[in-house]
């Protein structure tokens, strides 16, 4: 459903997404098209912007705006950045306001273009993650990971090519097989996808590695590529370790950055 309430009096309809600012969480609310705000310390729901069921692209204010199957979603603290997947755009949402704008993309336009703004081009973007200054969006069918200046919203291809695969190397020489989750810890941006693996990326430099797994899928424990995963969704971190959906194996994953140690946690 799409009812705002309290706590178990609310209804999502296949959420995704999620971020918070330390004092409310904001979900990509998928399936009603919806950027919802919960209260953490009431459990207040409420609909930020998009309205239920309703799908478009309009830039507007609050329910006014629309998404069209909005994915991933993070924070800077005073403004939300939204991955509208079939809409292959970029959203920002000013949190106070809740005034929605298109900061990269085309609506309904795919493609893998670098440039500025609406003249660049997405295909099924889904997860995103922000240091601060930039925005980082695993571009999925396009097998890329792209890069976001906030300030003038250029966008450049950070890694990945539109060619499939799972070798590391630097920028454009790595290659990723449909990236969904990602997340940073402000030194490195940390990327999960569908050849079952989770790979690191250094900022600075672009460096592409495999931290954990392999292309053969599994639910082992182990140390780096020993240990298995299966269609990993979503990633977080908080500085030491990295937490992972692993969707397919309806478990949640522990990995310490430092050592590539995994565990399974939770499932």
């Amino acid at each position: 459903g799409s009812t705002n309430a309290t706590g178990t009096s609310a209804r999502f309809k296949n959420p995704w997404g999620i971020t918070t600012d330390g004092t409310n969480l904001y979900v990509a609310d998928r399936n009603n098209h919806t950027i919802r705000k919960i209260v953490i310390a009431t459990g207040a729901v409420t609909t930020l912007a998009g309205s239920p069921g309703a799908t478009g692209s309009s830039n507007a204010t609050g329910i006014s705006a629309r998404f069209k199957y909005p994915n991933g979603i993070t924070t800077d603290g005073t403004n939300l950045y939204v991955t509208d997947e079939n809409n292959h755009t970029i959203r920002k949402i000013v949190i106070s306001t809740g005034v929605v704008t298109t900061l990269a993309g085309s609506p309904g336009s795919t493609g893998s273009t670098n440039g500025t703004s609406t003249s660049a081009r997405f295909k099924y973007p889904s997860g995103i993650t922000t240091d601060g200054k930039n925005l980082y969006v695993a571009d999925g069918d396009n097998n890329k990971i792209r890069k976001i200046v906030i300030a003038t919203g250029v966008v450049t291809t950070f890694a990945g090519s539109t060619t499939s695969g799972s070798a590391d190397g630097t920028g454009t020489a790595a290659r990723f097989k449909y990236p969904r989750g990602i997340t940073t810890d402000g030194t490195n941006l940390f990327v999960v996808s569908d050849n079952h693996l989770v790979r690191k990326i250094v900022i600075s430099t672009a460096a592409v590695t495999t931290l954990a797994g392999s292309t053969s899928s599994g639910s082992t424990d182990g140390t780096g590529t020993s240990a298995r995963f299966n269609s990993p969704r979503g990633i977080n971190t908080d500085g030491t370790n990295l937490y992972v959906v692993d969707a397919s194996n309806n478990t949640i994953r522990k990995i310490v950055i430092s050592t590539g140690v995994v565990t399974t946690i939770a499932g």
